[in-house]
Protein backbone atom coordinates (compact mmCIF):
# COMPACT_ATOMS: atom_id res chain seq x y z
CA UNK A 1 0.00 0.00 0.00
CA UNK A 2 1.51 3.30 -0.94
CA UNK A 3 0.17 6.80 1.34
CA UNK A 4 1.27 9.45 -0.98
CA UNK A 5 0.71 12.35 1.70
CA UNK A 6 1.50 15.65 -1.31
CA UNK A 7 2.26 15.76 -4.73
CA UNK A 8 5.79 16.75 -4.41
CA UNK A 9 8.23 15.72 -2.09
CA UNK A 10 10.37 19.24 -0.75
CA UNK A 11 13.60 20.52 -1.46
CA UNK A 12 16.18 18.14 0.54
CA UNK A 13 19.02 19.98 2.00
CA UNK A 14 22.13 20.53 0.74
CA UNK A 15 24.18 17.62 -0.46
CA UNK A 16 27.23 17.02 2.28
CA UNK A 17 30.44 17.87 0.51
CA UNK A 18 32.29 15.47 -1.46
CA UNK A 19 29.02 12.96 -2.25
CA UNK A 20 27.41 12.33 -5.03
CA UNK A 21 23.33 11.49 -6.13
CA UNK A 22 24.89 7.88 -7.62
CA UNK A 23 24.97 6.79 -3.82
CA UNK A 24 28.94 7.12 -2.81
CA UNK A 25 27.94 8.33 1.03
CA UNK A 26 25.47 10.46 1.33
CA UNK A 27 23.66 12.66 -1.37
CA UNK A 28 20.30 14.06 0.16
CA UNK A 29 20.25 14.87 4.02
CA UNK A 30 16.68 16.28 5.73
CA UNK A 31 16.50 17.47 9.29
CA UNK A 32 14.24 15.94 11.82
CA UNK A 33 12.39 16.85 15.14
CA UNK A 34 12.49 13.83 17.29
CA UNK A 35 10.04 14.20 20.09
CA UNK A 36 9.74 10.67 22.20
CA UNK A 37 7.32 12.16 25.05
CA UNK A 38 6.11 9.78 27.97
CA UNK A 39 5.56 6.26 28.89
CA UNK A 40 6.58 4.33 25.87
CA UNK A 41 6.88 6.70 23.63
CA UNK A 42 10.97 6.73 23.86
CA UNK A 43 10.83 2.85 23.10
CA UNK A 44 8.79 2.79 20.24
CA UNK A 45 10.51 5.99 18.39
CA UNK A 46 14.19 3.78 19.45
CA UNK A 47 13.05 1.20 16.92
CA UNK A 48 11.34 3.03 14.44
CA UNK A 49 14.82 5.38 14.16
CA UNK A 50 16.51 1.96 13.81
CA UNK A 51 14.65 0.57 10.90
CA UNK A 52 14.71 4.33 9.77
CA UNK A 53 18.80 4.38 9.38
CA UNK A 54 18.57 0.42 8.16
CA UNK A 55 16.61 1.91 5.23
CA UNK A 56 18.18 5.18 4.35
CA UNK A 57 21.66 4.45 5.37
CA UNK A 58 22.27 2.49 1.53
CA UNK A 59 20.11 4.58 0.06
CA UNK A 60 22.68 7.47 0.69
CA UNK A 61 19.81 9.20 3.07
CA UNK A 62 20.85 11.41 5.82
CA UNK A 63 18.50 12.17 8.75
CA UNK A 64 20.06 14.57 10.92
CA UNK A 65 17.59 14.27 13.67
CA UNK A 66 17.13 17.03 16.59
CA UNK A 67 15.94 15.63 19.80
CA UNK A 68 13.07 17.57 21.72
CA UNK A 69 11.99 16.76 25.59
CA UNK A 70 8.30 17.92 25.28
CA UNK A 71 5.76 16.11 27.47
CA UNK A 72 4.44 15.34 30.93
CA UNK A 73 7.64 14.83 32.47
CA UNK A 74 9.06 17.80 30.82
CA UNK A 75 6.19 20.02 31.99
CA UNK A 76 6.66 18.43 36.11
CA UNK A 77 10.28 19.53 35.51
CA UNK A 78 10.39 23.20 33.96
CA UNK A 79 6.39 23.86 33.76
CA UNK A 80 6.50 24.22 30.62
CA UNK A 81 4.57 22.37 27.50
CA UNK A 82 5.84 24.13 23.87
CA UNK A 83 7.63 27.30 24.20
CA UNK A 84 7.45 29.51 21.62
CA UNK A 85 11.03 29.17 20.58
CA UNK A 86 10.94 25.45 20.87
CA UNK A 87 8.21 25.58 18.40
CA UNK A 88 10.54 28.14 15.85
CA UNK A 89 13.23 25.48 15.90
CA UNK A 90 10.58 22.97 15.06
CA UNK A 91 9.17 25.00 12.23
CA UNK A 92 13.01 24.96 10.68
CA UNK A 93 13.19 21.33 10.44
CA UNK A 94 11.68 18.77 7.80
CA UNK A 95 10.18 16.29 9.61
CA UNK A 96 8.69 15.40 13.14
CA UNK A 97 8.65 12.10 14.01
CA UNK A 98 6.90 11.91 17.39
CA UNK A 99 6.30 9.31 19.93
CA UNK A 100 3.60 9.78 22.53
CA UNK A 101 2.66 12.09 25.44
CA UNK A 102 0.62 12.16 28.42
CA UNK A 103 0.84 11.34 32.10
CA UNK A 104 -0.37 8.70 33.67
CA UNK A 105 -4.04 8.27 34.50
CA UNK A 106 -4.77 9.41 37.93
CA UNK A 107 -1.88 11.52 38.03
CA UNK A 108 -3.15 14.39 39.90
CA UNK A 109 -0.05 16.51 39.48
CA UNK A 110 -0.80 17.24 35.98
CA UNK A 111 -4.45 19.10 34.60
CA UNK A 112 -6.23 16.69 33.02
CA UNK A 113 -5.55 17.18 29.08
CA UNK A 114 -2.78 19.89 29.67
CA UNK A 115 0.00 17.87 27.84
CA UNK A 116 -2.81 17.09 25.02
CA UNK A 117 -4.03 20.44 24.12
CA UNK A 118 -0.78 22.20 24.54
CA UNK A 119 1.50 19.95 22.90
CA UNK A 120 -0.33 17.55 20.44
CA UNK A 121 -3.20 20.40 19.19
CA UNK A 122 -0.47 23.13 19.17
CA UNK A 123 2.07 21.73 17.06
CA UNK A 124 -1.20 20.92 14.66
CA UNK A 125 -2.79 24.00 14.22
CA UNK A 126 0.53 26.11 14.59
CA UNK A 127 2.15 23.76 11.52
CA UNK A 128 -1.25 24.10 9.81
CA UNK A 129 -1.19 20.36 10.12
CA UNK A 130 -4.94 20.25 7.73
CA UNK A 131 -4.88 16.66 7.04
CA UNK A 132 -5.32 14.25 9.32
CA UNK A 133 -3.82 10.69 6.85
CA UNK A 134 -4.58 7.44 9.00
CA UNK A 135 -3.99 4.19 6.61
CA UNK A 136 -5.83 1.11 7.39
CA UNK A 137 -4.32 -2.22 6.32
CA UNK A 138 -5.42 -5.54 7.75
CA UNK A 139 -1.67 -7.26 7.52
CA UNK A 140 -0.90 -11.05 6.87
CA UNK A 141 -0.33 -12.81 10.42
CA UNK A 142 -2.57 -10.36 12.16
CA UNK A 143 -5.75 -10.97 13.64
CA UNK A 144 -9.18 -9.14 12.61
CA UNK A 145 -11.39 -8.83 15.29
CA UNK A 146 -14.06 -9.11 12.50
CA UNK A 147 -15.08 -13.01 11.46
CA UNK A 148 -14.72 -12.40 7.80
CA UNK A 149 -13.52 -8.74 6.91
CA UNK A 150 -12.27 -9.63 3.83
CA UNK A 151 -9.29 -7.20 1.87
CA UNK A 152 -9.21 -4.62 4.31
CA UNK A 153 -6.71 -1.19 2.64
CA UNK A 154 -8.53 2.31 3.24
CA UNK A 155 -6.93 5.78 4.37
CA UNK A 156 -9.24 8.25 6.05
CA UNK A 157 -8.35 11.14 5.42
CA UNK A 158 -9.44 13.55 8.23
CA UNK A 159 -9.27 17.45 8.74
CA UNK A 160 -7.21 18.67 11.37
CA UNK A 161 -7.71 22.14 11.86
CA UNK A 162 -11.03 23.07 11.96
CA UNK A 163 -14.81 21.67 13.34
CA UNK A 164 -15.21 21.18 17.25
CA UNK A 165 -11.28 20.99 17.87
CA UNK A 166 -11.15 24.57 16.69
CA UNK A 167 -11.34 25.99 20.27
CA UNK A 168 -14.80 27.77 19.51
CA UNK A 169 -16.73 27.16 22.44
CA UNK A 170 -17.25 28.52 26.09
CA UNK A 171 -19.17 28.22 29.57
CA UNK A 172 -21.43 30.49 31.18
CA UNK A 173 -22.84 30.62 34.83
CA UNK A 174 -20.63 27.39 34.95
CA UNK A 175 -21.26 25.35 37.96
CA UNK A 176 -24.54 26.18 38.61
CA UNK A 177 -27.77 24.74 37.22
CA UNK A 178 -28.02 26.82 34.28
CA UNK A 179 -24.52 26.34 33.36
CA UNK A 180 -24.01 26.38 30.03
CA UNK A 181 -21.43 24.75 27.77
CA UNK A 182 -20.81 25.40 24.01
CA UNK A 183 -18.18 23.45 21.58
CA UNK A 184 -18.89 25.51 18.04
CA UNK A 185 -17.78 23.54 15.01
CA UNK A 186 -15.65 25.63 12.27
CA UNK A 187 -15.56 24.66 9.12
CA UNK A 188 -14.78 27.17 6.19
CA UNK A 189 -14.72 27.01 2.59
CA UNK A 190 -11.00 27.37 2.16
CA UNK A 191 -10.72 24.36 4.76
CA UNK A 192 -12.87 22.00 2.98
CA UNK A 193 -11.65 22.61 -0.81
CA UNK A 194 -7.92 22.02 0.48
CA UNK A 195 -9.40 18.87 2.21
CA UNK A 196 -11.06 17.24 -0.26
CA UNK A 197 -8.55 18.19 -2.95
CA UNK A 198 -5.62 15.70 -1.48
CA UNK A 199 -8.44 13.29 -0.98
CA UNK A 200 -9.53 13.26 -4.49
CA UNK A 201 -5.82 13.62 -5.53
CA UNK A 202 -5.43 10.31 -2.99
CA UNK A 203 -8.22 8.25 -4.28
CA UNK A 204 -6.64 9.40 -8.06
CA UNK A 205 -3.47 7.68 -7.47
CA UNK A 206 -4.66 4.30 -6.01
CA UNK A 207 -5.89 1.30 -7.66
CA UNK A 208 -9.82 1.40 -6.63
CA UNK A 209 -10.01 5.11 -6.96
CA UNK A 210 -12.76 5.70 -4.96
CA UNK A 211 -13.82 8.34 -2.34
CA UNK A 212 -16.28 8.41 0.33
CA UNK A 213 -17.53 11.36 2.26
CA UNK A 214 -18.43 10.78 6.17
CA UNK A 215 -20.89 13.34 7.54
CA UNK A 216 -24.03 13.99 8.92
CA UNK A 217 -25.66 15.81 6.54
CA UNK A 218 -29.30 15.22 7.53
CA UNK A 219 -28.93 16.66 10.60
CA UNK A 220 -25.77 18.81 10.81
CA UNK A 221 -26.86 20.57 7.60
CA UNK A 222 -24.65 23.62 7.57
CA UNK A 223 -21.45 22.14 7.75
CA UNK A 224 -22.84 19.04 5.90
CA UNK A 225 -23.97 20.48 2.81
CA UNK A 226 -20.53 22.64 2.83
CA UNK A 227 -18.28 19.65 2.44
CA UNK A 228 -21.51 17.77 -0.03
CA UNK A 229 -21.20 20.89 -2.68
CA UNK A 230 -17.46 20.74 -2.42
CA UNK A 231 -17.14 17.28 -3.29
CA UNK A 232 -19.83 17.64 -6.23
CA UNK A 233 -18.19 20.32 -7.05
CA UNK A 234 -14.90 18.69 -7.70
CA UNK A 235 -15.59 15.53 -8.43
CA UNK A 236 -15.63 16.88 -12.16
CA UNK A 237 -12.12 17.26 -12.24
CA UNK A 238 -11.79 13.43 -11.23
CA UNK A 239 -13.80 11.38 -14.12
CA UNK A 240 -11.93 8.31 -12.89
CA UNK A 241 -12.82 8.48 -8.72
CA UNK A 242 -16.14 7.11 -8.21
CA UNK A 243 -17.62 9.01 -4.98
CA UNK A 244 -20.43 7.88 -2.67
CA UNK A 245 -21.76 9.26 0.70
CA UNK A 246 -22.64 7.88 3.80
CA UNK A 247 -23.57 9.15 7.13
CA UNK A 248 -20.94 8.92 9.73
CA UNK A 249 -23.06 6.23 11.69
CA UNK A 250 -23.54 3.86 8.56
CA UNK A 251 -19.98 3.84 8.14
CA UNK A 252 -19.48 2.50 11.76
CA UNK A 253 -21.61 -0.26 10.47
CA UNK A 254 -19.96 -1.23 7.66
CA UNK A 255 -16.47 -0.82 9.06
CA UNK A 256 -17.47 -3.99 11.59
CA UNK A 257 -19.27 -5.83 8.51
CA UNK A 258 -18.05 -4.80 5.44
CA UNK A 259 -14.69 -2.92 5.59
CA UNK A 260 -13.42 -4.34 2.96
CA UNK A 261 -15.79 -1.57 0.62
CA UNK A 262 -13.84 1.27 1.51
CA UNK A 263 -11.05 2.95 -0.29
CA UNK A 264 -10.45 6.49 0.53
CA UNK A 265 -12.61 8.26 3.33
CA UNK A 266 -12.49 11.81 3.11
CA UNK A 267 -14.29 13.52 6.79
CA UNK A 268 -14.03 16.17 9.72
CA UNK A 269 -11.86 16.57 12.72
CA UNK A 270 -14.67 14.73 15.12
CA UNK A 271 -16.23 12.06 12.47
CA UNK A 272 -12.09 11.01 11.39
CA UNK A 273 -11.64 11.19 15.65
CA UNK A 274 -14.07 8.49 15.96
CA UNK A 275 -13.82 5.98 12.98
CA UNK A 276 -10.13 6.04 12.33
CA UNK A 277 -9.90 4.17 16.26
CA UNK A 278 -12.66 1.86 14.58
CA UNK A 279 -10.47 1.26 11.93
CA UNK A 280 -7.40 0.32 14.55
CA UNK A 281 -9.30 -1.99 15.96
CA UNK A 282 -10.92 -3.88 12.75
CA UNK A 283 -6.76 -4.26 11.73
CA UNK A 284 -5.47 -5.78 14.52
CA UNK A 285 -4.87 -2.55 17.03
CA UNK A 286 -4.03 0.55 17.45
CA UNK A 287 -0.35 -0.65 17.80
CA UNK A 288 -0.12 -1.34 14.24
CA UNK A 289 -1.87 1.92 13.14
CA UNK A 290 0.30 5.13 12.10
CA UNK A 291 -0.92 8.57 11.67
CA UNK A 292 0.78 11.42 9.13
CA UNK A 293 -0.16 14.74 10.35
CA UNK A 294 0.22 16.55 6.95
CA UNK A 295 0.73 20.48 6.21
CA UNK A 296 -0.10 19.58 2.19
CA UNK A 297 1.29 22.71 1.26
CA UNK A 298 4.73 22.47 2.91
CA UNK A 299 4.88 25.67 4.40
CA UNK A 300 5.78 24.04 7.71
CA UNK A 301 6.98 20.14 9.07
CA UNK A 302 4.23 17.25 8.68
CA UNK A 303 4.41 15.15 11.62
CA UNK A 304 4.39 11.16 12.07
CA UNK A 305 3.25 9.53 14.58
CA UNK A 306 1.58 6.15 15.99
CA UNK A 307 -2.11 6.12 17.00
CA UNK A 308 -1.37 5.25 20.72
CA UNK A 309 -0.80 6.76 23.75
CA UNK A 310 2.01 7.13 26.48
CA UNK A 311 0.77 3.52 28.23
CA UNK A 312 2.69 4.31 31.14
CA UNK A 313 1.89 1.24 32.82
CA UNK A 314 3.77 -0.68 30.93
CA UNK A 315 6.76 2.05 30.23
CA UNK A 316 10.46 0.86 30.43
CA UNK A 317 9.42 -2.83 30.15
CA UNK A 318 10.03 -3.50 26.49
CA UNK A 319 6.16 -4.64 25.99
CA UNK A 320 4.92 -2.14 23.94
CA UNK A 321 5.10 -3.04 19.92
CA UNK A 322 6.29 -0.71 17.98
CA UNK A 323 4.88 -1.40 14.68
CA UNK A 324 2.54 1.74 14.47
CA UNK A 325 5.94 3.98 15.08
CA UNK A 326 7.66 2.21 12.19
CA UNK A 327 5.28 2.49 9.97
CA UNK A 328 4.75 5.95 10.89
CA UNK A 329 8.42 6.49 9.77
CA UNK A 330 7.40 5.06 6.38
CA UNK A 331 4.60 7.89 5.78
CA UNK A 332 7.49 10.27 6.77
CA UNK A 333 9.84 9.06 4.54
CA UNK A 334 7.47 9.40 1.83
CA UNK A 335 6.36 12.28 2.38
CA UNK A 336 9.94 13.54 1.75
CA UNK A 337 10.26 11.98 -1.26
CA UNK A 338 11.37 8.17 -0.91
CA UNK A 339 9.09 6.45 -1.96
CA UNK A 340 11.13 3.39 -2.36
CA UNK A 341 12.55 3.46 1.18
CA UNK A 342 9.28 3.95 2.47
CA UNK A 343 7.77 0.76 0.71
CA UNK A 344 10.61 -1.52 1.62
CA UNK A 345 10.16 -0.65 5.28
CA UNK A 346 5.82 -1.51 4.90
CA UNK A 347 7.53 -4.70 3.67
CA UNK A 348 9.52 -5.66 5.86
CA UNK A 349 6.98 -4.89 8.50
CA UNK A 350 4.55 -7.47 6.06
CA UNK A 351 7.51 -10.00 5.95
CA UNK A 352 8.16 -10.14 10.12
CA UNK A 353 4.24 -10.21 10.73
CA UNK A 354 3.52 -12.89 8.26
CA UNK A 355 6.43 -14.95 9.74
CA UNK A 356 5.89 -13.97 13.34
CA UNK A 357 2.44 -12.73 13.90
CA UNK A 358 1.70 -11.13 16.73
CA UNK A 359 3.44 -13.52 18.99
CA UNK A 360 4.75 -11.60 22.41
CA UNK A 361 8.24 -10.51 21.66
CA UNK A 362 10.20 -6.91 23.44
CA UNK A 363 10.30 -3.96 21.54
CA UNK A 364 13.56 -3.95 20.67
CA UNK A 365 13.30 -7.52 19.27
CA UNK A 366 10.51 -6.32 16.81
CA UNK A 367 12.78 -3.36 15.89
CA UNK A 368 15.63 -5.89 14.98
CA UNK A 369 13.75 -8.56 13.33
CA UNK A 370 12.27 -5.39 11.14
CA UNK A 371 15.97 -4.51 10.62
CA UNK A 372 17.00 -8.29 9.39
CA UNK A 373 14.00 -8.10 7.03
CA UNK A 374 15.15 -5.37 5.82
CA UNK A 375 18.72 -6.13 4.78
CA UNK A 376 17.72 -9.36 3.74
Amino acid sequence: MSEPTSPAPPEASEPAAGTSPEGAGVSTTHRIAVIPGDGIGPEVVAEAEKVLEAACVPAGIALEKKSFPLGAEHWLATGQTLPEETLEEIRDQDAILFGAVGAAPGDTRIPSGLIERDILLKLRFSLDHYVNLRPSELFPGTVSPLRDPGEVDFVVVREGTEGPYAGNGGVLRQGTDQEIATEVSLNTAHGVRRLVRFAFELANSRERKKLTLVHKHNVLVNAGHLYQRTVNAMAAEYPDVTVDYLHVDAVTIFMTTDPSRFDVLVTDNLFGDIITDLAGAITGGIGLAPCGNINADRTAPSMFEPVHGSAPDIAGQQKANPVATILAGAMMLEHLGHPEQAEQIRGAVRHDLEVNGVQARSTAKIGDAIVAALQA
